[in-house]
C-alpha cells in the first residue's frame, strides 16, 4: 500500500517536470509529523495555568501525534493548544515541584484538562498519587508555523 504523501510528492514531482517548473526543495522528503506549529496552535510562548493530569502506563509503547513510541520514562507531554515540539517547564502550584517536558501528543481529552504528562513527570511534579494538580506551563522554546522556533516565557528563565 502506498501512503497518499509519496502519491502527493511523486504527482507534485510530475506535475512540475511536466510544467516544466521546479518542485519545491524537500517536497519529496517532507515529514507527515514534522513539529511546525498548526493553524490555532497557541504559538504566543504565553504562560497557562491550568489542571493536569498523567498518562496511564497501559499506553507505554502507543504512538504519539509526533509519530513517537510513547515511553513512561520519558519527559512527554500532550497540549491540544502548544504545537508538537514545545519545550516547557511544568510547574506543581501546590508542591512547588517543576520538571521539564516536551508537547508530543495531542489531548488531554478530558473536560478541564490542559496538559497530560508521562508517569515520569507526575511523578517529579508529585501528583502520581492523586492523578491531577494544578500547574503552570512556561514555555521555553515553541516551533511557528513557518518551521522556525521563538523563544517563550520561560526562555529568559533558563
Amino acid at each position: 500500500m502506498v501512503k497518499a504523501s509519496v502519491v502527493a510528492a511523486i504527482g507534485a514531482a510530475v506535475i512540475g517536470l511536466s510544467l516544466g517548473g521546479a518542485v519545491p526543495a524537500g517536497a519529496a522528503e517532507r515529514n507527515p509529523h514534522e513539529q511546525r506549529a498548526r493553524p490555532g496552535d497557541d504559538t504566543s510562548g504565553r504562560v497557562q495555568r491550568g489542571q493536569a493530569s498523567h498518562y496511564h502506563r497501559r499506553l507505554n509503547g502507543r504512538r504519539m501525534a509526533n509519530g513517537e513510541r510513547f515511553s513512561t520514562r520519558s519527559n512527554s507531554a500532550a497540549s491540544r493548544t502548544l504545537p508538537l515540539g514545545t519545550t516547557a517547564r511544568v510547574k506543581n502550584l501546590e508542591t512547588g515541584r517543576v520538571a521539564s517536558v516536551e508537547i508530543e501528543d495531542r489531548g488531554p481529552y478530558a473536560h478541564g484538562r490542559i496538559l497530560d504528562v508521562s508517569p515520569r513527570t507526575a511523578e517529579e511534579l508529585g501528583m502520581l498519587e492523586d492523578g491531577t494538580a494544578r500547574v503552570e506551563i512556561t514555555p521555553v522554546e515553541v516551533p511557528q508555523r513557518d518551521g522556525t522556533t521563538r523563544p517563550g516565557a520561560g526562555a529568559a528563565r533558563r
